[in-house]
């Protein structure tokens, strides 16, 4: 079963196993090349998943993520009391031509996330921004603690 790679695997066009099998003695001698031979095919492995850092406070959940490239508008999250989900994609421009390239490794494509988050949250009251191509969700927890007095009306 192929392992599924993280949004900065894809991002990066490295994996954990692959920067194991090179000795430094090999990395020293890799160089760019600039062949006019036609472009390898680049691998479709669908969807990326979205790397992101959570971390809480007592009054609320924050998740960031790095979708430089993408629009807001192009980015899709949906939150329940206890799960957030992230999707997206970054679309490529066709403007340079695929024999131009001497690197090709920023990732194009589909990506999403989904994170159970550690306590429920009000989903009414989140919030999101993205500034320089950091998205940030703000979370607000649900007070459990709360109570409110009801009237009986008769």
């Amino acid at each position: 079963m192929a392992k599924k790679l993280s949004f900065f695997d894809r991002l990066t066009g490295s994996t954990a196993e692959e920067e194991d099998a090179f000795s430094e003695e090999e990395a020293r001698h890799i160089t760019p090349t600039r062949s006019r031979a036609a472009p390898a095919e680049v691998e479709d492995v669908g969807e990326a998943q979205l790397t992101v850092d959570m971390y809480e406070t007592p009054s609320e959940i924050v998740v960031k993520a790095l979708v430089a490239g993408v629009r807001p508008e192009d980015l899709d999250i949906s939150i329940t009391r206890d799960m957030v989900t992230i999707r997206g994609r970054r679309v490529e421009s066709k403007e340079i031509d695929e024999e131009s390239f001497v690197y090709r490794e920023l990732f194009w494509g589909a990506f999403s996330r989904t994170i159970v988050l550690p306590a429920e949250v009000d989903v009414d009251m989140a919030e999101a921004e993205q500034k320089h191509g950091l998205l940030t969700i703000h979370l607000p927890k649900i007070n459990k603690d709360r109570q409110t007095k009801l009237k009986v009306r008769g």
